[in-house]
């Protein structure tokens, strides 16, 4: 068997654009993610049921079901009512795109709603007694203390998520969208080449991958450095 080189090289511009599309998918999906992941991980970490219940909820349907149905359910199934078809949102729910973001970032927002539970939760007392001695306030004390705490502590999970998201934006190529995967798709269909297509694709998510490590490394060296331990 011979790779085709040649068939790749003339497919670089797809494969370019998809990389663009990949990583404006991640970005996005991620950003809005994480805004709805901090209060929902406040509100798991509530002792009030009535406050625990609905993010619990959430976060269990969510983790529960798969990705690709959460996708279908958002792109295709919301079409199927009339009320949605006449809102002023059905311009942007009739974009794949948005529809593509929308439910990857309910999908991270669950998962990381429940890494950051995880990290407050682990919080040592000695800080929550330290602020207390301060005299902060309830609110002040989450602002300024456990909530960033938790945060960093929380970076070598949250990397993890971070990766696993970068792999479900392939599912974006089922939705039309023409990202990484749907770009090897699209040189497949033309060339009949699997392997070139494919290998390509996995080459481009496994730059991005390292690049993806090597930057939550370097965000672990500065903010996690005091968890290290010392050398004697």
């Amino acid at each position: 068997m011979i790779f085709d080189y040649n068939v790749i090289w003339a497919s670089m511009p797809l494969y370019l654009s998809g990389l663009l599309e990949t990583v404006k998918l991640l970005g996005i999906s991620l950003f809005f993610g994480l805004l709805a992941a901090v209060p929902l991980g406040l509100m798991r970490v509530s002792k009030q049921a009535w406050v625990n219940l609905p993010a619990w909820l959430f976060t269990y349907v969510i983790r529960g079901t798969p990705m690709l149905v959460q996708l279908f359910l958002i792109y295709y199934g919301l079409a199927q009512f009339e009320v949605v078809r006449d809102s002023f949102m059905w311009p942007l729910l009739s974009s794949a795109t948005f529809c593509a973001c929308l439910a990857f970032a309910i999908n991270t927002s669950a998962y990381t709603a429940e890494i950051i539970a995880g990290s407050l939760r682990a919080t040592p007392n000695g800080e929550i007694e330290a602020a207390k001695a301060m005299g902060m306030s309830r609110s002040k004390m989450y602002r300024r203390i456990l909530l960033p705490s938790a945060m960093r502590r929380a970076l070598p999970q949250y990397s993890n998520e971070v990766i696993m998201m970068l792999q479900t934006t392939s599912l974006a190529s089922i939705v039309t969208l023409i990202d990484i995967t749907g770009a090897a798709r699209t040189v497949n269909a033309q060339y009949y080449l699997p392997f070139e297509a494919y290998i390509t694709a996995g080459a481009f998510y496994l730059c991005l991958t390292f690049i993806l490590v090597r930057l939550f490394k370097l965000a672990e060296r500065r903010w996690l450095g005091y968890m290290a331990p010392r050398k004697a």
